[in-house]
């Protein structure tokens, strides 16, 4: 699948593909070129990898019939990754990705105010995050999707998300969820635009997480 470049011709075509291994490294610049708020997050990370660790590169390892990618002359410019269980995926990432990551990054401890992003997500390894029940109820799955500059506002987004869609009904899906950091504004506006609800779930619940869900 291509999509149309626009009526200028000022920028190279994109194509949507499946997932290959040598994309991975791709997988984690995007990650972190996206996780500040939609942002760079350069900035804010002493280890460029730790975001990949958590949010792509375990998707691209375990379960890459679920990954795609949109590619353009420069490069991967973006990707879509997810499964369609995530109660079964969280308990494979305890058996199979959080122990090896763990022997490399020192658990920070007790929470604190003070942690730096990098000491945040390092705990968020030895201490993973589970979605609420009352999230994987009713939407059992869940992607997470992330597009480089160049290759946003022009469809791709879209694109990558319906050939997503097809593969997970492929497998039976009933539902699919995404999390969204409340301040990125964007992201919430592209995801509701695309039928995503805001399931409202009480704060001491969500956190900071804007939790939506679409059949």
């Amino acid at each position: 699948m291509v999509t149309n470049r626009p009526a200028s011709g000022a920028a190279p075509p994109i194509t949507l593909r499946p997932f290959r291994p040598q994309d991975l490294d791709a997988l984690y610049a995007i990650s972190l070129a996206t996780g500040h708020r939609g942002g760079d997050a350069a900035h804010l990370c002493e280890d460029p990898r730790l975001i990949g660790h958590i949010y792509s590169a375990p998707y691209g390892r375990l379960e890459p019939d679920m990954a795609l990618v949109a590619e353009d002359g420069h490069g991967v410019a973006g990707y879509v990754v997810g499964v369609i269980d995530t109660v079964r995926w969280d308990d494979r990432l305890e058996r199979d990705w959080w122990p090896a990551l763990r022997g490399r990054y020192a658990d920070p401890g007790d929470p604190s105010p003070a942690w730096t992003p990098d000491q945040r997500r390092a705990h968020m390894i030895h201490h993973p995050y589970r979605t609420p029940a009352e999230v994987t109820g009713p939407y059992p799955g869940h992607l997470h999707m992330n597009l480089l500059p160049r290759a946003q506002r022009r469809g791709v987004g879209s694109a990558l998300l319906a050939a997503w869609f097809d593969l997970a009904r492929e497998r039976g899906a009933r539902g699919v969820h995404v999390g969204v950091n409340g301040a990125n504004t964007g992201g919430l506006q592209f995801w509701a635009a695309r039928g995503f609800t805001d399931l409202k779930l009480d704060p001491a619940v969500a956190g900071r997480t804007i939790w939506m869900g679409r059949d």
